[in-house]
């Protein structure tokens, strides 16, 4: 050996030494454990994160979360299935990736701060919401083999479990909403008897197979999407839920047969129920957002009061920055009114590089849903929200990926088709952002414009 390659031996020998590296265990080693860092490393990582706030309806008390630390390596390692763009938690039919608080408390404006009692032995908050009347909080729990419901009493500072029944929490959004009389929550719940996942066969029973319709149908690059039958299969069974009203005393009804609710928002009066469930034919080129969608209105007893629209599955929507799926689409109740949906149709296809003077068009339908829905307003941009206003107008915005345009308009039921333009300006110019408008909830639980 030379005197330089000597050297350089000894040198990395002696930085290995210094850096305390250790040579690989042997055979003899039968235990491997986690190493921690040095305490004034881990103090830096397992510094109290600043906890969330949320504002009672009325503004008069927060709600304090504590925010956990770095996840356990139980949480990181659970198991996880990807199917049709969802990533759940097949022991508790819950999502395998979720934010959660491990600890809750109540503060009033004169800083009189209350620790939440009879929180589980392990909290996993999540999905907290306020009832109407601010005089409940309920929120899911989160355990190894099922997701609870539980509500908080406001006044006394009390958390219970509402009801002995698993939820499940696997598909879109929050599992349960409060309907507007603050003592009924509409729950989605696992089915009881469902019994155990599907087993993945041993040999296929047959080859994968996909079918063409002879036409072009360019779609975007999804991960997490179903690849056989089995998928399928196991993606009915975690998702498929029994949609029930449950009041605070504890009493549920079930409301229809088990399906795969993807929403179900109570209207602002608590009469109706706005359902969206999915159906066959499953795809295995776009996620379950684009599944076939039957979109329909029940009353609270779970009966079918109309059928809004079936939606096909949207397989065939253009890649284009700003094109849009046909049919309806943002459907949800009016804010501003008891029962009243609105949603938005596309006027050119859905395909943005079609020139079009008009792009998308505002629908309202009162109940009891069986008349022709009223055309509030057609815009040349893309439709991107309204805020209703409590004072007789909405505000509407629309914009433009292509030229980043943005524009806001005043627009009047009663004037239907008039649009009174209010802001015109660039997504990209911070300065002539005039930002969100302020909101604030009413007693049914909704949100309208600040006026």
């Amino acid at each position: 050996m030379t005197r330089s390659a000597f050297r350089s031996l000894t040198a990395v020998l002696g930085l290995s030494l210094a850096l305390g590296l250790r040579a690989p265990a042997s055979a003899q080693e039968t235990e491997a454990i986690y190493r921690t860092p040095a305490p004034e490393l881990a103090a830096l990582v397992d510094a109290p994160a600043t906890p969330g706030v949320s504002l009672s309806p009325d503004q008069t008390t927060m709600l304090l979360m504590t925010r956990p630390g770095a996840p356990s390596i139980a949480e990181v390692s659970a198991p996880e299935l990807r199917l049709a763009g969802l990533r759940i938690d097949p022991r508790n039919n819950g999502p395998s990736r979720g934010f959660t608080y491990i600890d809750l408390a109540l503060r009033t404006l004169d800083g009189v701060e209350r620790p939440v009692r009879g929180l589980p032995e392990e909290p996993r908050i999540g999905n907290l919401r306020w009832a109407p009347d601010g005089r409940h909080i309920a929120f899911t729990q989160t355990t190894v083999d099922r997701v609870e419901l539980w509500v908080v009493d406001v006044e006394s500072a009390q958390a219970r479990r509402l009801v002995d029944r698993a939820l499940n929490a696997a598909y879109f959004g929050s599992p349960f909403s409060w309907v507007s009389d603050s003592r009924t929550l509409l729950v989605h719940m696992a089915p009881e008897g469902r019994g155990p996942a599907p087993q993945e066969p041993a040999v296929p029973a047959g080859p994968v197979i996909q079918e063409t319709q002879g036409e072009a149908a360019p779609a975007r690059t999804y991960q997490d999407l179903l690849q056989n039958p089995h998928d399928e299969a196991l993606f009915e069974h975690y998702a498929t839920a029994q949609l029930a009203r449950v009041n605070l005393d504890g009493t549920v009804r079930r409301l229809g047969p088990p399906a795969l609710v993807r929403s179900a928002a109570p209207s602002p009066d608590g009469e109706y129920i706005l359902v969206q469930t999915t159906h066959r034919p499953f795809s295995y080129l776009v996620p379950a957002s684009r599944f076939p969608t039957l979109i329909e209105v029940w009353d609270m007893d779970g009966n079918v009061v109309s059928e809004i629209t079936d939606l096909p599955l949207q397989d065939n929507v253009p890649t284009g920055f700003g094109s849009v799926p046909t049919g309806v689409r943002s459907i949800t109740w009016r804010a501003d009114t008891p029962s009243t949906l609105q949603w938005v149709e596309a006027l050119d296809g859905g395909d943005s590089s079609v020139e079009a003077a008009e792009r998308d068009r505002l629908f309202l339908l009162d109940a009891p849903f069986t008349g022709e829905a009223t055309a509030l307003a057609s815009f040349p941009l893309r439709y991107g929200g309204t805020f209703w206003s409590e004072d007789g107008y909405a505000l509407v915005f629309e914009s433009w990926f292509a030229t980043r345009q943005v524009r806001g308009y005043v627009v009047d039921p009663d004037e239907p088709g008039e649009l009174r333009t209010i802001f015109d300006f660039s997504m990209e110019n911070r300065y002539d952002d005039p930002g969100s408008p302020l909101s604030r909830e009413t007693e049914r639980g909704t949100s309208v414009l600040l006026t």
